[in-house]
């Protein structure tokens, strides 16, 4: 088939069209841009899911060096300290930007913003809206500001299938709209795409957010950072809702604590107990979990009635589950919720292909290193997105008209691949393990089939985690419980986490999605 070209008039496209990619646009304005968005506006991705909110040294308590020192502390040594000092010093700014656009974030009786308090801070710093509904509420102003923009044009229900690359450069993406298959012609790609929590059973994240943007950004060559950190909540709603309720942070910043179904306190005796790093919660969460007992999340004696009022979708979500917050403590597991790692991207979002840049969760900026501080990424979309649009404002667009016949891939379905990652890439990882799944995960990803795009991205976190051989942060190995002091963060690219497999014995593919 021999797609429609489609001419922007060599316009920046923008791919997702979440909080990442909706700054991004509106940060570029006036210039004209395309936003790409696979669904409704509004309707897809996690942004609207999130409940906590911006992290932002704004209280008399607080200051952007202890901002620093907490970020360093959670991202375990693997932070980049100047990406983090960049970031921690825009950060108040930010929250005006948000403003600027329509933000209404939540204020005390004093007019003052009011702060909260989530893990690993030393201080209250979060800035929340709409109680525990940030997501929804910066995403709604944020759309309302963008259909108000002139300059943006918006595709929905248009979805990215390929970067078409040609002599190391984006020259054009591939979508599909329906029946339409079209080449937008554009030498000026952002990928604002999310993270890959649907490549796991138990998610936070929609389903459809499995890590389209980093397969993207992989099959045309691109290097990818950190893939093997992936943030897992410790207390997301134990239902079969997926994705699954999350049952936020700051619900323990208020002081709810953790039990089992004996009525025990299990972190009494853990650093930091509940507010400890979200890895070390997570870890413990799933040791009792392991061990055959259930755990719950009592906020009767801190919150009690007033949990309604203080977070009002978390209330309902227990309500529609049969739960009474204010009473009764409320079942929880962790969940796969974020991914350090992503498109290995510097100071200005570029990728190391030339042409292609990447804003938000999809990114790797260096600023979490291998255990995101509670709140910083929100932060890191809006504020990121400033600095990536100035950049792809600064570069020469090509205007020049391609023919571009491709092979269209069949739309991505992880399906098939989650128990596979969700077994090998969990919280405890091991080393047999992984071998095994990497095997499973090479044969799909050489294949052009539904699962094979997924299989590429958990092929390449597996590779990731096999050479981590410690454990840090996020990532723990029972059969490397040590830390490596000579560690370091780590890159990929698809061709050489093939070549890695081959090295380990694997059959190498036949066919690769390598461009």
């Amino acid at each position: 088939m021999t797609p429609t070209i489609m001419d922007i008039g060599g316009a920046p496209l923008i791919v997702g069209a979440g909080i990442a990619g909706l700054m991004t646009a509106l940060h570029l304005a006036p210039e004209p841009v395309v936003l790409l968005s696979s669904t409704p506006l509004g309707t897809g991705g996690c942004s609207k899911f999130a409940q906590g909110g911006l992290a932002a040294s704004l209280g008399c308590d607080d200051s952007r060096e202890l901002h620093l020192s907490d970020t360093l502390a959670a991202g375990d040594g693997l932070c980049d300290q100047a990406a983090v000092r960049r970031m921690v010093e825009a950060a108040p700014k930010a929250i005006e930007d948000l403003e600027r656009f329509g933000v209404a974030f939540d204020r005390g009786p004093d007019g003052a913003l009011r702060l909260g308090l989530e893990a690993a801070h030393s201080c209250r710093r979060i800035v929340h809206a709409a109680g525990d509904a940030t997501g929804r509420e910066l995403v709604r102003a944020l759309i309302a500001a963008v259909r108000r923009t002139a300059s943006i044009t918006i595709l929905e229900n248009m979805e990215a299938r390929r970067l078409i690359v040609e002599d190391g450069a984006v020259v054009g993406v591939l979508a599909v709209g329906g029946t339409d298959v079209v080449t937008i012609s554009t030498s000026r790609v952002v990928l604002a795409t999310g993270g890959i929590g649907g490549l796991f059973c138990d998610t936070t994240n929609p389903l459809g957010s499995f890590g389209h943007g980093l397969a993207l950004a992989a099959c045309a060559g691109a290097e990818l950072a950190d893939l093997e950190f992936v943030q897992f909540h410790p207390t997301a709603l134990d239902s079969p809702l997926r994705p699954m309720p999350l049952i936020s942070e700051a619900v323990r910043g208020e002081g709810a604590v953790l039990i089992n179904e004996r009525g025990e306190r299990f972190l009494a005796d853990t650093p930091g107990g509940e507010l400890a790093p979200r890895d070390v919660v997570a870890r413990v969460v799933w040791h009792q979990i392991a061990a055959g007992r259930s755990v719950f999340l009592d906020a009767s004696k801190c919150l009690g009635p007033s949990l309604g009022k203080r977070f009002p979708a978390i209330a309902q979500l227990c309500r529609e589950a049969g739960i009474d917050p204010a009473t009764e403590p409320i079942p929880v597991r962790p969940a796969a919720h974020y991914h350090m790692g992503g498109v290995a991207v510097d100071a200005a979002g570029r990728s190391s292909l030339n042409g292609l840049w990447a804003c938000g969760e999809v990114a790797c900026t260096g600023l979490h290193g291998a255990n995101r501080l509670a709140s910083n990424s929100l932060t890191e979309a809006v504020v990121t997105a400033a600095w990536v649009a100035e950049s792809v404002a600064g570069a020469s667009p090509d205007c020049r008209r391609r023919l571009f016949p491709a092979l269209v891939p069949p739309r991505p379905d992880p399906s098939c691949i989650r128990p596979v990652v969700s077994h090998a890439l969990g919280i405890i990882r091991e080393g047999e393990t992984l071998r095994k799944a990497a095997a499973a995960l090479l044969s799909i990803a050489a294949d052009n089939e539904a699962a094979s795009d997924s299989a590429v991205v958990a092929l390449m976190i597996a590779i990731a985690a096999l050479r981590r051989e410690e454990s840090r942060g996020s990532h723990y190995r029972s059969d490397f419980p040590g830390r490596d002091a000579d560690a370091s963060p780590s890159r990929l690219t698809l061709r050489t986490a093939i070549q890695a497999a081959v090295a380990l014995g694997w059959r190498a593919p036949t066919r690769s999605h390598v461009t």
